[in-house]
């Protein structure tokens, strides 16, 4: 699809699923621990649950300002700081890493814009590397100013999903999702956050994150793929944004992995 020029990029995702035998909470605790991240989340609904660490803002909306926050490009972060340095000067210098991280947030300008006042979108953070627990990523940030007439329910509506977990073009980047892809994603990579009386929002990206039925459970995890990309690379960073989540499930005592 990409060679055939019908696509820019597209994200695919890999599913673990196991059997779940534990204590979800315990497992949250273990997962604040291991993962702080900007958003942390518990939701049980009957004998659904999701629980994650999203590291990635979908869209915010404060005070007739609507954001967000796109994450694309990914090192694994060690336990040297050397290292990590040298892990993060070699990423924000990967052409391939700079070009899908521009591209994306291309596609975030465009997405913003169509809810926001003409000249208003800006991009104030650009290209920047963020550290986590277990991964490094390069992140930027659009803004704009909601034109009259468009509310926190639009700024929602023309972002999901992101960019950033779909591709780019959009659209047919989810058609290709949708034929590549065994099974349908569910919640991951959609959105966790809250409409307020007040006219704000705030929605993170379902990623970095168990999504439970009963005793099944699942993490999903994906790598962004374009021309260049290097199948093996893109395999291992999966495994990177994988790690915490596995390792707090270890932690808990969980089993059936």
């Amino acid at each position: 699809y990409i060679t055939a020029g019908d696509i820019l990029q597209v994200v695919l995702s890999k599913r673990y699923g196991f059997t779940f035998n534990g204590d979800l909470i315990q497992f949250y605790g273990s997962l604040r621990s291991i993962n702080p991240s900007p958003y942390m989340y518990f939701l049980k609904m009957k004998n659904r649950q999701i629980v994650g660490s999203s590291p990635e803002m979908l869209v915010r909306v404060e005070n007739g300002i609507v954001e967000t926050y796109p994450i694309a490009g990914t090192r694994p972060r060690l336990n040297d700081k050397d290292k990590n340095k040298a892990l993060a000067k070699e990423l924000l210098s990967d052409p391939k890493e700079r070009s899908e991280h521009v591209m994306l947030v291309d596609l975030a300008r465009n997405d913003i814009g169509r809810v926001s006042e003409y000249g208003s979108v800006h991009v104030p953070q650009f290209m920047e590397v963020h550290e986590y627990s277990h991964v490094q990523h390069i992140v930027s940030r659009v803004t704009g100013k909601l034109r009259l007439g468009c509310d926190s329910y639009d700024a929602l509506r023309a972002i999901l999903p992101a960019g950033t977990v779909s591709g780019a073009p959009k659209v047919r980047a989810m058609e290709i999702i949708e034929e590549a892809e065994p099974t349908r994603r569910g919640p991951y990579a959609g959105a966790v956050g809250y409409f307020s009386f007040n006219g704000n929002s705030d929605f993170a990206i379902t990623i970095r994150t168990l999504i439970a039925n009963g005793n099944k459970a699942y993490i999903q995890v994906g790598a962004g793929i374009v021309a260049d990309s290097d199948p093996e690379k893109e395999w291992y960073e999966t495994d990177y944004k994988a790690h915490a989540l596995m390792k707090a499930l270890e932690v808990s005592g969980e089993n059936g992995l």
